[in-house]
């Protein structure tokens, strides 16, 4: 049996029980938001294997350190000099009120700044004891007190659960803010496309379902698969956009059948038969684009791909049960209440007059407008070429919140508090007085650089058996600058091994944030061919086999590479230079995201499979109809232009929310996916791909014979209308 005809089965029997397929929905979401709920998600605290800082990393372990959490409270003045005497005076309350607090394990003797501009009160934390919310929340409250006793100082706290608070409250009122904005933008644009409120609430319904499903079965995959902070967004990035379209096409498809007079049921099979089975082939392309993710072996990736797999994975299931349901439930209804003047637009009768207008060129001069789309695209994607790739760091955070702007106060006054690079020694315990003595020569010699920075915090540990050592050495530069990353590599090339280096039987590594951002920056650079080609072979495998040609097969994956490379350049453009700071709101690093051109490179495959198998197949069609190459490509693409276009614009609506939101990460993901669907939707699609046909001819559905569709037999077809569309398959 084909899949066209599992489609139609699983549609039939829905349309047909449409209650039971309706609770049974329910019932599977709500258990997957309970097990998600009732499981937790389990965060990473690993990148993987990525190089020199993932043994800095396991060294550490192996020293097994008590690594408490610590807190700073810094005392500045809010303008002018510092009074040393009321700061004096309000770093000794701190004192007796952190001491006071049952979490806290020590408080060390406050510390001037070298400039003297500034005091310190570090605070030391009891290891557990809860969340860190419940933690870090006393020690908040017991410095806000203390600013109201000193209210011409500036007291204000900051640490690495301050921080981590901040970020989760921010990334909190993202998520909102995307669900918020998202929702409304998707529902205007699915109102002007059906022009009824219920048929443009249906697809939305069902990918909020399909959201909250995937959200709550990754916290459950979290405990094998352990998450990252981002990616309940990009669950909620991928699933609006995916849920949607695959309801746009089956919903636009099922309406089309009722308006030629058939019943609601008869109506639902046929669009299982032919938008049923593209959901099916598109879901099957994100799917498999989406896996190729493992083979980057970081966490990172890992928690992504899982996200992203099952979101679709969930969203392609209701497409194909409880989406047939309700049209069949609904019937007639699914078009009220209507909206006047957008209803007689949409179901008009007239032929659409700007597709056409658009394909002229590549109709009348395919050779031409060929090779001007080309070189267009490619000229877009030229920034690419200059791309550097970094990890958003401290310093690209949002500087809205007050913990940020304490941040940058106390690394200025303390400059070690900032970036720092962490040195990981192992050696015999008999070794132990050389590695002391080697590791005293290395911060001599840094205080003698001006890369690094020495105020006196840091101080060697030495675990129990003597065996492992660690130092903090600090740099005063920004993380992602060039000069952080010019330490690193004085001390891996030159200092270390100098100093450290010599001890008989020492390994050493060089960690820290600025290590993990170069090592995996080199990481991603040398498994992005793996992935690539992981993802252009299963492609090219899943678009043979659906249109049994090779040729449709090697021109989808061009296409692909085209808009891939565009919405490179277009990230690349934008976020390494600084001309549209103001327009997004960001303040730029001088790079793209590690992790965003991998990414970026798969959803793109994936999602882009949405518009090539449905334009592809309409055109297919014709041409199994006997109609001219020419012709057939006039008629897939104006005939499918109106469901493309609202697919695509749900899409772009969806990722340019993603664009205004606080993060670096979100705002690169955000516009890249968002430009890459509008090129992907409008030049690919309506240039590009018409023109290619056009000169290809008869040569696009050559295939070997191993391949080649096999003689129907005198099969049954899935509905009782002769001459209804056919599958993509054929």
């Amino acid at each position: 049996m084909s899949k066209g005809q599992i489609t139609v089965r699983a549609a039939r029997w829905s349309a047909t029980h449409p209650w039971r397929a309706i609770g049974m929905w329910v019932v599977l979401v709500v258990a997957c938001f309970a097990i998600g709920a009732a499981t937790g998600t389990k965060k990473s605290d690993s990148n993987g294997d990525i190089g020199e800082v993932t043994r800095s990393e396991q060294i550490v372990k192996d020293g097994q350190f008590a690594d408490p959490d610590v807190e700073s409270v810094l005392i500045t003045a809010p303008s002018g000099q510092l009074d040393q005497t009321k700061a004096g005076q309000a770093a000794a309350t701190v004192s007796e009120r952190m001491r006071a607090l049952g979490g806290v394990a020590d408080v060390a003797q406050p510390m001037p700044s070298p400039n003297k501009d500034a005091l310190i009160v570090r605070v030391t934390l009891k290891e557990g004891g809860g969340e860190d919310k419940e933690r870090v929340q006393p020690l908040l409250d017991a410095t806000a007190d203390v600013q109201k006793q000193y209210p011409d100082l500036r007291i204000e706290e900051v640490g690495g659960l301050s921080i981590g608070q901040a970020l989760q409250e921010t990334l909190g009122e993202d998520f909102k803010r995307a669900e918020m904005f998202s929702l409304p933008i998707t529902l205007a644009i699915l109102l002007i496309a059906f022009g009824a409120l219920i048929a443009a609430a249906v697809p939305l319904l069902l990918a909020l379902s399909a959201v909250a499903a995937a959200i709550g079965l990754s916290a459950a995959a979290s405990q094998l698969v352990p998450a990252v902070d981002a990616v309940n967004s990009v669950i909620l990035l991928i699933g609006m956009a995916v849920g949607v379209d695959y309801s746009l096409f089956y919903l636009r498809r099922e309406r089309e059948e009722r308006a030629k007079g058939r019943g609601h049921v008869d109506a639902v099979e046929i669009a299982a038969a032919t938008s049923g089975h593209a959901v099916v082939v598109s879901g099957t392309a994100v799917i498999i684009s989406m896996a190729g993710l493992f083979l980057a072996r970081d966490t990172v990736f890992s928690s992504f791909a899982v996200g992203s797999i099952l979101v679709v994975a969930v969203a392609v299931i209701g497409s194909l049960t409880v989406l047939p349901a309700v049209l069949a439930k609904l019937g007639r209804w699914v078009d009220k209440p209507r909206i006047p003047l957008v209803w007689r637009l949409t179901a008009g009768k007239s032929e659409p007059k700007f597709w056409p207008t658009v394909l002229k060129p590549a109709l009348k001069h395919p050779i031409a407008t060929l090779l001007v789309a080309v070189v267009a695209l490619l000229a877009v994607a030229s920034p690419a070429l200059g791309m550097t790739l970094k990890f958003p760091g401290t310093e690209d955070l949002p500087r809205t919140t007050p913990v940020m702007q304490a941040y940058d106060r106390l690394t200025a006054a303390f400059p070690s508090t900032g970036t720092s690079h962490q040195i990981a020694v192992k050696a015999p315990a008999g070794q132990a007085p050389a590695v002391k003595a080697a590791l005293a020569e290395l911060v001599q010699r840094t205080k003698s650089d001006k890369l690094f920075a020495q105020d006196g915090l840091q101080e060697p540990r030495v675990s129990k058996d003597g065996t492992v050592a660690t130092l903090e050495v600090a740099t005063p530069f920004d993380g992602g600058s060039d000069e952080a990353r010019g330490s690193l590599t004085k001390l891996r090339t030159e200092l270390m091994p100098q100093t450290v280096g010599k001890v008989t039987g020492v390994e050493y590594a060089v960690g820290g944030f600025v290590a993990a951002d170069v090592d995996y920056a080199a990481h991603t650079k040398s498994k992005l061919p793996l992935v690539i080609g992981f993802v252009l072979l299963l492609t090219m495998i899943v678009m043979m086999v659906t249109f049994r040609s090779v040729v449709v097969a090697l021109t989808a994956i061009g296409l692909n590479l085209l808009s891939a490379g565009a919405a490179y350049g277009v990230v690349t453009a934008v976020f390494q230079n600084t001309w549209a700071e103001g327009i997004l709101d960001f303040r730029s690093n001088g790079a793209v995201v590690s992790w965003l051109p991998l990414f970026l490179f798969v959803v793109l495959f994936g999602l882009s499979m949405d518009y090539h198998v449905f334009v592809v197949s309409r055109i297919r069609e014709a041409v199994l109809r006997g109609v001219p190459t020419k012709q057939a490509v006039a008629e897939g693409i104006t005939g499918s232009a109106g469901v493309v276009t609202s697919a695509a614009a749900v899409m772009i609506g969806v990722f340019a929310v993603f664009a205004t939101l606080s993060t670096l990460d979100m705002k690169q993901l955000g516009v890249g996916l968002a430009v890459a669907i509008l090129i992907d939707a409008t030049i690919i699609r309506a240039v590009v791909l018409p023109s290619a046909m056009i000169l290809l001819g008869d040569a696009n559905w050559w295939a070997p014979r191993w391949l080649r569709p096999r003689p129907a037999k005198h099969a049954a077809t899935p509905t009782p209308d002769p001459d209804r569309e056919l599958t993509p398959v054929g």
